[in-house]
């Protein structure tokens, strides 16, 4: 009786350490505006508005990934930096003259 308690309370203890494990592999890797998912680089939202922040702060302006979220944050920013190289195809909506349909 003795062992397969001892073999109960191993698993017990082992159960949180294997949902913490699983739960560290479940965050979100960005790589500049493209989500990892499964070794493949996939365009997100969530990464665009990271990688939109990243280079905004590059260019001296003060705001976060979150920030980014507010529509007219975005416009705002696209209109100031929306040319350059590394965000274009972020910002295509947003520039003035982004060609297509302005989300003003």
């Amino acid at each position: 009786m003795r062992p397969l308690v001892k073999g109960v309370a191993a698993v017990l203890l082992a159960a949180p350490l294997t949902v913490l494990a699983q739960h560290a592999q479940a965050r979100i890797v960005c790589q500049d505006q493209f989500q990892i998912i499964r070794g493949e680089a996939l365009p997100t939202p969530y990464c665009a508005d990271h990688y939109l922040a990243k280079v905004a702060r590059s260019y001296g302006m003060r705001i976060s990934a979150g920030d980014v979220r507010n529509p007219s944050t975005k416009r705002r920013i696209c209109e100031f930096i929306g040319n350059d190289t590394r965000i274009y195809s972020i910002c295509s909506g947003w520039r003035p003259e982004g060609g297509g349909d302005s989300r003003r």
